[in-house]
């Protein structure tokens, strides 16, 4: 028996990112020196005093129990301060607020709690493969929306809604967006609550890089909207914003049946995060700010860096204002191969592995992903290697 037979295995699609990961272990077991774009995995070390909180906490014996599911009192209670602080958003840390396993498995076990089968979420495409298959996994079907701007999102929702039988209970929105680092402002939030009520439907808004913008006004949360609490959920983590990936901490925050939904069903399949883990989270949400300032700063010279060394070799990228991203067309002489085959020889011309942006949907095929996870120095190096890549292809097509 193969996994092909189980039901909710059948219902999703070859791992597009398979074929490139196989490749970057291939030439790496060969001595090669990949240069490391593709996963939005942070490198940047986490603040000192969260690490200090974690052992500090791990050495006293009671924490090494189980912990809370829905996530300790003093964690509810700073991710509640950091939402009014931030947004100006009051919620009850008892009834509005679970701490989650970081926002992948709040998105995943959100999707377990209300969709029954064949259930219809309107989900934007390009985007983060939970946002979609967290709900076909749970026996929902996904109605796709092009939304390479929230522009075009908003334009398609009623024409999603139209075409959808039976009606759609949810939609979900991603700003700042990954894959395409867009960002979204207070008027689209209100403009998608009045659309959720006036069809009567939930909103789920996955927030993990809120603390990552670089022009302009912070994002904002959908839960400043008036009322979004009556149908909105917002999924945020710590991955991104402390460099806190590996501690594996989020939260989801709002609609109080929803977060009642999400608890019961988080009640049955885990104990919560390492209590250390929970204490170091509360510690960084409740302490000082300025190393999230740091981070954020270390990101937009690294995307500065990457848009004028890589133009200088050739690529003109797009100029992201928020998020660990650049979504970037495929040059215009590689559009023709599509993104996992580009991905494929960008890594074996120039060592440097990107994310297919059809990893992210139909509607990315024709982008790839450039995570700013690698420093100045190897942003700098990988656009030497690309500039001798592109120099090669040239004369190979002429």
């Amino acid at each position: 028996m193969s996994t092909s037979d189980f039901h909710k295995i059948r219902r999703l699609p070859p791992y597009v990112f398979e074929e490139v990961n196989k490749l970057k272990a291939r030439l790496r077991t060969q001595g090669v020196d990949i240069i490391d774009f593709g996963m939005g995995n942070p490198d940047l070390p986490v603040p000192p005093h969260i690490v200090e909180k974690l052992v500090e906490t791990a050495r006293k014996p009671r924490t090494n129990r189980y912990s809370a599911s829905r996530g300790i009192p003093g964690l509810r209670k700073a991710m509640a301060g950091y939402y009014e602080r931030r947004f100006g958003v009051k919620l009850n840390p008892d009834t509005q607020i679970v701490s989650t396993l970081g926002s992948k498995e709040g998105f995943a076990n959100l999707a377990q709690a209300i969709t029954a089968p064949g259930d219809v979420i309107i989900a934007p495409n390009p985007s983060y493969p939970i946002h979609a298959f967290g709900f076909i996994m749970a026996g929902g079907v996904i109605r796709s929306v092009e939304a390479h701007s929230p522009e075009q999102y908003l334009s398609g929702l009623g024409r999603a809604v139209r075409h959808s039988v039976p009606p759609p209970i949810a939609l979900i929105t991603c700003y700042p967006a990954n894959p395409t680092a867009q960002t979204a402002d207070l008027d689209f939030y209100k403009e998608v609550v009045a659309f959720a009520k006036k069809h009567e439907m939930f909103v789920l808004s996955d927030m993990a890089y809120s603390e990552i913008y670089f022009e302009g006004d912070p994002p904002p949360s959908v839960l400043q909207v008036p009322g979004a609490t009556d149908v909105a959920v917002e999924v945020n983590t710590l991955s991104k914003t402390y460099s806190m990936a590996g501690f594996r901490v989020g939260f989801a925050l709002g609609n109080e049946r929803l977060i009642a939904a999400l608890a019961r069903v988080k009640s049955y399949l885990d104990y919560g995060a390492y209590t250390p883990v929970q204490v170091a989270a509360a510690a960084a949400l409740n302490g000082p700010q300025d190393c999230v300032a740091e981070m954020r700063d270390i990101y937009k010279n690294r995307r500065d860096v990457l848009l004028d060394s890589f133009a200088k070799a050739g690529w003109i990228l797009p100029k992201p204002s928020a998020s660990m991203f650049v979504w970037a067309e495929l040059p215009e002489r590689f559009r023709h191969l599509g993104s996992v085959e580009f991905s494929k020889r960008l890594m074996e011309g120039s060592e440097i592995a990107v994310a297919p942006g059809a990893g992210f949907g139909e509607y990315g095929d024709n982008y790839v992903r450039i995570a700013l996870v690698e420093n100045e120095q190897r942003i700098r190096q990988a656009a030497r290697n690309l500039k001798k890549f592109l120099q090669s292809n040239a004369a190979a097509a002429e």
